[in-house]
C-alpha cells in the first residue's frame, strides 16, 4: 500500500488558498490510486480529463478514512516524543506499565477485505490479549481478529464476541507492548465529541485544542483513558473539508454539485476552481492551480508500507491512503 503523507509546513492562513493547496494533493493521490486497467487508454494518468476522474476511480480509490489513524500509528511506531509520552501515561492508566509503546493498525474495508498496515506481524502473538477494564481474563486478541472484522461490516455478528469486548470492533487501532503482550482498543477522533462507550474501547486519542487543558484525563461516564495529542486543529479541519469536496466534484464529474453537497461559498468558490477546468487533462490542471495554492502548505511524502491479509477471501480495493500530517508544535500545548 501506498501512503502519500501530506505533511503539514507552515500554519493554515488565507482559507481558499489553503483549500487549494490540500485538493491539489488529494486529486493527485486519487489519480495514482486508479487501477492500472482503467487508464490503459491512456499515455499516463496525467493525460486523464479531470471530468473522467469519478467514472474510473472505485469508492475507495484515495482512501482518507484511516489518514488520522495511520498518522497516530506512524508517531508511536517511529517513536515521536511528543506523541510517545502520551501515550505511555495513557497506557500507565490501563495498567500497561512495562516495555515500550507499540501500536497496531489494521484496516477493515467496507467490501470486506481485512489487513494490517505497516504492522510488525511479530507484534501479534498467541499470547496477544486484549485488557477490557474489566475482571477476569483477558482474551486473546489473535483468536478474535476475524471476528471483530465481521462485527464491523454485519450487526448480526456482534453477539459472537465476548462481552467484555463486544464494542472493540469500533477500535481504530491497538495500543499496548508486546513486554506483557497486552493491548488496548484504541479510539482516535478528530472531536471529541465523535467519542464513545463500547465495551473494549480503553484509550481515546484526540486533537488537543486551543484555549483547552490538554491533560490526560478519565472519561467516567464513556470509561475512557482520554489523550488529546496537540497539533494544528485548523489544518486537520481544512483537510478533510478538502477530501469531501474531492469527493463531491468526483461524484458529479466536476461539474458544480448540489449546494447541498457544496453549502458554504467557501467550497463553491474552490469548485469553481476546478469546474471551469474539468475538460482539460489532469496534469494540466494541477499545474495551473498551482499558483492558486498556499504556497509551503504541504510537504508530500509517499511512502510504501507492508500490507498483510488477515482473511483472504476478499482482497482489498485500496492501495492508496492519503495521509493528512499536523504540525506537532509546542505553539499548541497549553
Amino acid at each position: 500500500m501506498e501512503i502519500r503523507e501530506e505533511r503539514q509546513a507552515s500554519p493554515v492562513e488565507d482559507p481558499v488558498s489553503a483549500l487549494v493547496a490540500v485538493t491539489r494533493p488529494i486529486i493527485n493521490g486519487v489519480v495514482q490510486s486508479i487501477g492500472a486497467e482503467y487508464v490503459a487508454a491512456y499515455d499516463s494518468r496525467g493525460e486523464i480529463p479531470l471530468r473522467m476522474l469519478g467514472r474510473l476511480r472505485k469508492e475507495s480509490d484515495g482512501d482518507i478514512g484511516i489518514a488520522f489513524e495511520y498518522a497516530i500509528h506512524e508517531a508511536v511506531q517511529r517513536g515521536e516524543a511528543v506523541v510517545l509520552e502520551r501515550v505511555t501515561d495513557a497506557l500507565k492508566l490501563c495498567n500497561i506499565k512495562r516495555g515500550d509503546p507499540a501500536s497496531i493498525l489494521f484496516a477493515i474495508e467496507k467490501q470486506g477485505a481485512k489487513q494490517l498496515i505497516g504492522t510488525d506481524l511479530e507484534l501479534i502473538t498467541d499470547n496477544s490479549r486484549a485488557l477490557s477494564g474489566r475482571q477476569g481474563q483477558p482474551v486473546k486478541l489473535k483468536k478474535h481478529l476475524n471476528q471483530l472484522a465481521a462485527a464491523f461490516r454485519r450487526v448480526s455478528t456482534k453477539p459472537n464476541l465476548p462481552q467484555s469486548i463486544n464494542g472493540l470492533w469500533k477500535a481504530d487501532l491497538f495500543l499496548g507492548s508486546p513486554v506483557p503482550d497486552h493491548w488496548v482498543g484504541t479510539s482516535v477522533k478528530i472531536t471529541r465529541t465523535r467519542l464513545e462507550r463500547a465495551a473494549g474501547l480503553r484509550i481515546a486519542i484526540v486533537p488537543a485544542t486551543v484555549g483547552r487543558s490538554d491533560a490526560i484525563y478519565r472519561d467516567e461516564a464513556k470509561n475512557l483513558i482520554v489523550c488529546p495529542v496537540p497539533h494544528d486543529q485548523s489544518f486537520m479541519e481544512v483537510f478533510h473539508e478538502g477530501w469531501r469536496l474531492v469527493q463531491s466534484l468526483c461524484a458529479s464529474d466536476f461539474k458544480m454539485p448540489t449546494a447541498a453537497a457544496v453549502p458554504s461559498s467557501l467550497l463553491r468558490e474552490v469548485a469553481k476552481v476546478y469546474v471551469q477546468r474539468r475538460d482539460y487533462s489532469v496534469g494540466e490542471v494541477l499545474e495551473v492551480t498551482g499558483p492558486f495554492a498556499q504556497p509551503h502548505l504541504l510537504e508530500t511524502n509517499p511512502e510504501s508500507v507492508a500490507t498483510t491479509s488477515f482473511q483472504a477471501d476478499v482482497l482489498p480495493d485500496t492501495g492508496t491512503v492519503v495521509a493528512p500530517a499536523p504540525m506537532q508544535m509546542e505553539l499548541f500545548r497549553l
